[in-house]
């Protein structure tokens, strides 16, 4: 059983990235399953990752830790041969969660490196601030938040791509020729 999680800011493109590498390793003759960790916390909690944080910010983190082990169980079987998650943008402020990884051996760690700028403007283009934006100056926290999350992905990923200017597609294709799985 391989793992590959997804590392990377708020809109780094982890959730497209991941179905679209679950799609191309499900091209093998094994089955290969894609997990988006906002998603699988909410099914787990019943409540979505923006409500858990305006709960709390440690309320949040805990589920987010809880989901994490839960999904890289050391004895996870078959129906599948890999699981691809995308990880949430602010997985670099949870030490328990990053421990986790961290102590999993088959975890492949992926940053998906985009710059502040390109993760900026998609924010922006959402539309919605999320709540740990929401201050007097949010394109300057945003880029204080992105540099610090970046250089914690960094030390802690296995791989590093460069993704701005590539479509999720050409990233995925990237990943597996750099991975064994």
């Amino acid at each position: 059983m391989r793992f590959i999680i997804l590392l990377g800011p708020k809109h780094s493109g982890k959730t497209s990235v991941g179905k679209a590498l679950a799609l191309l390793l499900s091209g093998n003759s094994q089955l290969h399953e894609f997990v988006d960790l906002d998603d699988y916390i909410e099914q787990r909690s019943g409540k979505s990752p923006r409500a858990l944080y305006i709960e709390g910010q440690e309320i949040f983190r805990q589920a987010e830790a809880e989901a994490i082990e839960a999904l890289f169980r050391p004895e996870m079987t078959p129906p599948f041969s890999s699981l691809v998650v995308a990880s949430g943008g602010g997985l670099a402020d949870n030490p328990d969660a990053l421990a986790l990884l961290a102590k999993h051996t088959a975890v492949i760690p992926v940053f998906l490196d985009v710059s502040a700028e390109t993760a900026w403007e998609r924010i922006a283009a959402a539309g919605t601030l999320p709540p740990f934006l929401n201050t007097e100056d949010p394109q300057n926290t945003h880029h204080s938040l992105h540099e610090r999350r970046a250089a914690v992905y960094r030390q802690l990923a296995s791989l590093v791509i460069k993704a701005d200017g590539k479509s999720p597609q050409e990233i995925a294709q990237e990943i597996l020729n750099s991975i064994q799985v």
